[in-house]
């Protein structure tokens, strides 16, 4: 396996559109009543754009594999949304190092927690999330789709 970077990338960029294009596709069969972006609460690209946040895409080798952004909700609190990785990499470290790399940027954006929300249907995400030293908490947006709201202290 070649060896697993993460770079930034605007979130409107060709690239980035086409990585959420599938992740939305992934939802739209895995949820049981199907997916509508527009009943969630997603980011524009300039909330996802330094200095109110980040869009970085994983990349393996030459591949990009998965992607996810970060925002700020309030002044030292960030928001993890729409984290995705390829299902043909996933159980590798793919998630858990993109994860981290998310995580890692919200501390540079000044942010001493993350939150995020994610739905019942994606049980390895909410595996993932929960490994990583998530821990629930009550709901703090209204996210249709979200059955788990998480969060964590960042170092």
């Amino acid at each position: 396996m070649a060896e697993l970077r993460t770079a930034p990338q605007a979130p409107e960029s060709t690239l980035a559109v086409a990585l959420l294009d599938r992740y939305y596709r992934e939802l739209e069969a895995r949820f049981p009543d199907g997916f509508d972006l527009a009943q969630t609460s997603a980011a524009a690209p300039a909330e996802l754009t330094p200095p109110h946040g980040l869009f970085l895409l994983a990349w393996q080798g030459r591949r990009a594999v998965g992607c996810g952004g970060v925002r700020r909700l309030e002044a030292d609190t960030a928001e993890i949304k729409r984290m995705w990785v390829d299902p043909a990499v996933r159980g590798l470290g793919v998630g858990r190092s993109l994860l981290a790399a998310l995580e890692r940027g919200a501390v540079e954006l000044g942010c001493r927690t993350a939150r995020l929300d994610t739905a019942a249907a994606l049980t390895e995400a909410l595996a993932l999330y929960r490994s990583a030293g998530y821990a629930d908490i009550p709901a703090y947006n209204e996210n249709p789709y979200a059955a788990h709201w998480l969060e964590k202290r960042l170092s």
